[in-house]
């Protein structure tokens, strides 16, 4: 019967083959704002027992131009041993007509080296198809078997900006006796709906008509707007255990005794290891000078072996090796831990600019990179493994004001990291600038950076004193650099704080009006451009708070005196602050600037608000001084 139900599907399969698709059929709502637009997408997915699973896909993409070319690449990613069957690849121009087709002897086999891969079991069978012309059309349909049945997708009408959806399926057929459990997230925006049938043991869901969501200024990540389901088997297989998932508990009990607890392993060599480092004080000391020792002598390579790739290397391998990925770096450095007699936990997390969280309702395998929590008196310590760089109890702003799955023996707690404020997600400028006759500017700058504005310049310690420079140069190229030279570089990652001196030369600084100069009051800030759009129909996100603090002192040219300073402004909204003061000194000014910005997803109605506030912001940034010659 089984055999039967599969065969009827591939017949389903068959019958979409019949159709063409001229590109004049698609309706013009689904052209708007579209590079592609998905004609079809159908998935079954029928679950056989609980360690065979077979995924039916076919779909259909129509490029609209070059640039949905990226999204209409055929590919298959697998893992050794999968099945993979019935490829059929076919191309059509834009009335419909069949160009081209393939099989899966024509794609090629690659390691599935996205993230740096040194060694990994996950493969990617991929074909290249070079366009000869706009639009065109690309049908794909492929079989896949897998004994893992931890890993169902998620439904989304698609994942990208600019691209558009005419009719979506998901179809699962569960005949391993296993409870299926299935979440229905709605879109918050009423973006789009998904229809919802059961009958007899089948569950389809399916979207018809979704328009491309517009890649606009300040978009939440399409997730964010559409509708979504997903899915988790009560009992599942990886790779030859099982386990079960009906809570977080017994899912979290299942992944520490047959993921982690096989790894948590010590040896005579660490035991040797952390003594020798004759540790004394307190634990967050501890902690540090284990941490900062383990980061100087790893680095990160991407490893995707044992367990479906979520199994940790061994933490002797990597203390001989010298390398791991996120779970192998993560192992070692808690193995050192346990040595020195201090708990720490593992923890999973969807690591990334826009924070997503894992629902403490629906358990389900997730998570895309590993951290550590080290509880302490004091509070938590967070460590981010991967880095050589990243200074300690940091966590970068992919990771932060979010939760995580900490796995503890007895189950998984879900737990929130750290959320940084604007006043800790500080850039100081303290400039001393010398106005020129010429027009042009010297000056020397103390800059420094925390929180997220530490991530931003973090880069900065692992280049030479040249690439500095030209760096510094681009991220202020607000200024017409002549020269720019930073010195005193340092990555305090004792306490999360990027700082360095510059000295540089600007030419075009100022301008001559008669026998005066006029120039403007802040020197460095974000030339960026704002547009209002009375159209918008999305909320916009503002994804970190941050604070800018500046103090400027203006030295001016020999026999010059101040003529005309701006009045000091204070602008307040529910964006964030901004504050602008001058102080004169005989031939000397002093400019005073600070803006705060607040983290936030904002409904559509305020995004013009926002932008006049920051279009408020850069043209008092702006304003004019004059001075004139005595």
């Amino acid at each position: 019967m089984m055999k039967i139900l599969f065969i009827g599907a591939l017949s389903i399969a068959s019958l979409y083959y019949s159709q063409n698709f001229p590109v004049s059929s698609i309706p013009e709502n689904l052209k708007k704002n579209a590079n592609m637009v998905i004609r079809k997408d159908f998935t079954t997915i029928q679950i056989n027992k609980i360690d065979d699973i077979k995924y039916q896909y076919y779909t259909a993409k129509t490029v609209l131009n070059k640039d949905g070319g990226s999204d209409a690449q055929v590919f298959i990613p697998y893992e050794k041993g999968d099945n993979i069957s019935d490829v059929k690849v076919y191309i059509y121009d834009e009335s419909g007509k069949k160009i081209k087709s393939y099989s899966k002897s024509d794609f090629g086999d690659f390691a599935n080296n996205s993230q740096g891969t040194f060694y990994s079991d996950n493969r990617i069978m991929s074909l290249s198809y070079t366009p000869t012309q706009y639009p065109y059309t690309v049908e794909f349909s492929y079989q896949i078997g897998d004994e893992n049945t931890v890993f169902l997708p998620d439904f989304l009408p698609f994942r990208s900006t600019n691209v558009s959806l005419e009719e979506s399926q998901m179809k699962i057929i569960n005949k391993s006796g296993i409870e299926l459990k299935t979440k229905t997230y709605p879109s918050k925006y009423n973006y789009a709906s998904v229809i919802e049938i059961e009958n007899a043991g089948e569950k389809l869901y399916s979207y018809k008509n979704v328009p491309a969501i517009d890649n606009a200024g300040l978009l939440p990540q399409p997730e964010k707007i559409l509708p979504k389901v997903s899915f988790a088997l009560t009992r599942f297989n990886l790779e030859g255990k099982q386990g079960t998932i009906s809570s977080w508990k017994d899912f979290g009990i299942w992944y520490y005794q047959s993921i982690l607890q096989p790894v948590f392993v010590s040896t005579p060599s660490i035991k040797a290891e952390v003594a020798a480092l004759n540790l004394q004080g307190s634990t967050e000391e501890k902690v540090k000078k284990l941490y900062q020792h383990m980061q100087s002598k790893t680095r990160y390579i991407f490893v995707a072996l044992g367990i479906g790739g979520w199994q940790p290397m061994l933490p002797d391998e990597v203390q001989k090796k010298g390398y791991g990925d996120c779970k192998g770096l993560t192992t070692y450095m808690k193995t050192l831990l346990d040595e020195a007699g201090i708990p720490s936990y593992y923890c999973t997390i969807n690591s990334g600019p826009s924070k997503i969280s894992f629902d403490p309702d629906f358990p389900k395998m997730g998570g895309n990179h590993i951290i550590l929590m080290v509880p302490t008196e004091k509070g938590n310590i967070w460590l981010e493994n991967t880095s050589q760089q990243i200074a300690f109890n940091h966590l970068s702003y992919t990771t932060t004001d979010r939760n995580v799955l900490l796995v503890k023996k007895d189950g998984i707690d879900v737990i929130d990291t750290p959320s940084y404020s604007a006043e800790q997600s500080k850039e100081k400028q303290v400039l001393n600038i010398k106005l020129n006759e010429d027009n042009t500017i010297s000056g020397e700058g103390k800059f420094s950076y925390t929180g997220i504005q530490y991530d931003n310049n973090l880069f900065l310690a692992s280049l030479s004193p040249k690439e500095r420079n030209e760096s510094v140069k681009n991220m202020f190229d607000v200024l017409h650099f002549e020269k720019a030279e930073i010195k005193n570089f340092l990555n305090d990652r004792d306490n999360a704080v990027a700082k360095y001196d510059l000295d540089f030369k600007a030419n075009n600084y100022s301008k001559n009006a008669g026998s005066s100069i006029i120039f403007r009051a802040v020197p460095i800030y974000a030339n960026n451009i704002y547009k209002t759009d009375e159209n918008r129909d999305l909320p916009f996100e503002l994804r970190q708070s941050f604070e800018d603090e500046y103090e400027i002192s203006f030295a001016l040219p020999k026999n010059y005196k101040i003529d005309e300073i701006p009045d000091n402004v204070t602008l307040n909204s529910e964006f964030g602050s901004y504050k602008l003061s001058f102080v004169k000194n005989g031939d000397e000014l002093k400019v005073n600037r600070t803006i705060k910005i607040n983290k936030g997803l904002y409904p559509k109605e305020k995004y013009n608000d926002y932008i006049n506030f920051r279009k408020k912001t850069i043209n008092t940034d702006n304003s004019k001084i004059l001075i004139s010659k005595i």
